[in-house]
């Protein structure tokens, strides 16, 4: 029985040469998603703002529209009230009242039992968040994934040379400008969860990187005698099967869990799910190209007294990757 093969071992697919179309589209995509977030910035959760982030869920089609002028009429400041999830189901977030966490809590009191008054079957889920903590949750996921990202950038160029780390930090930039520019576009709620799905992206783009990188690596040495757009090309083609057998299989799960899953992770899953294509993307259209640019040849990590090798070659056009 034959294995099925998602990349047959012919495969020869000329990536370079769509890259600087792929860089020119991924620079507008870039800026573009940091102006979204500097101009409408993100949705962030109670974890970073503080406050109170009441869950409403009603045996029926929420009523958002009586239940924002009973919450009005409260005289408890501005509330945003919005759908969660499901048509069933309303987010609502108030901030930090004065008085502190005491204050919140009687807010959040007199918020249910303004709704419990018409809608007695309402199940309710609070979250509070003091503002010291939220400010706190806030420095340190920015931290953290400012970290992540030097600590690769780093250890890629102890490992390989100082322009495999300024590719590596490139693509990863790049990744997590698209996800946070997709959080600000859809409004979709920033909270805790997703700053854990940026830090799996960054360590999933890295692993991906990392594997192509170390094939460059290898041909750098092989085909010494090779430009490196063809280089880069026969590298791509050769890590491609373990590319699209990786991400389409982490892919696969994440749609699974992103229909069947609990609401409480949609924010999770649909952004590890983002991440996961373009990481792909930027490994190939990123992370390489890169190369090209900051001059990289088969000559550039050799000593200079290195002499020629019998292994310098170019593979013939009928050699298979």
């Amino acid at each position: 029985m034959r294995l099925l093969k998602l990349v047959p071992d012919n495969t020869n697919i000329d990536f370079m040469r769509w890259r600087n179309v792929a860089l020119m589209l991924s620079i507008i995509v870039t800026f573009a998603s940091i102006a979204l977030v500097a101009a409408r910035g993100l949705n962030l959760g109670v974890d970073f703002v503080g406050g109170q982030m009441i869950r409403a869920t009603f045996s029926q089609p929420a009523p958002i529209e009586d239940i924002r002028a009973r919450i009005g009429a409260l005289g408890l400041g501005d509330a945003s009230i919005s759908e969660f999830g499901n048509s069933r189901t309303l987010s609502i977030r108030m901030g930090l009242p004065p008085g502190g966490e005491e204050a919140a809590n009687a807010a959040g009191s007199r918020v249910r039992a303004a709704i419990t008054a018409k809608y007695p079957d309402t199940v309710f889920a609070v979250d509070t968040v003091s503002g010291k903590v939220s400010n706190e949750l806030y420095r340190s996921g920015a931290l953290a994934i400012a970290l992540a990202m030097l600590g690769i950038a780093v250890y890629i160029w102890f490992r390989f040379e100082w322009q495999f780390g300024v590719g590596a930090l490139t693509t990863l930039f790049h990744d997590v400008a698209m996800t946070m520019g997709f959080f600000s576009l859809t409004q979709l709620e920033f909270n805790l969860n997703v700053v854990a799905a940026i830090l799996t992206i960054v360590g999933y783009s890295l692993n991906d990187t990392v594997v192509i990188y170390d094939r460059i690596r290898e041909n750098l040495r092989k085909f010494r005698k090779m430009e490196i757009v063809p280089l880069l090309n026969v590298s791509l083609n050769e890590t491609l099967s373990r590319t699209m057998v990786t991400s389409l299989s982490i892919m696969l799960a994440l749609v699974v869990l992103l229909i069947l899953g609990p609401e409480v992770i949609f924010g999770l899953t649909i952004a590890i799910l983002l991440g996961t294509f373009i990481g792909t993307y930027s490994s190939i259209y990123i992370s390489a190209p890169v190369l090209v640019w900051l001059k990289v040849d088969s000559n550039s990590f050799l000593p200079k007294n290195a002499g020629t090798s019998s292994a310098e070659r170019v593979p013939s056009r009928n050699e298979s990757f």
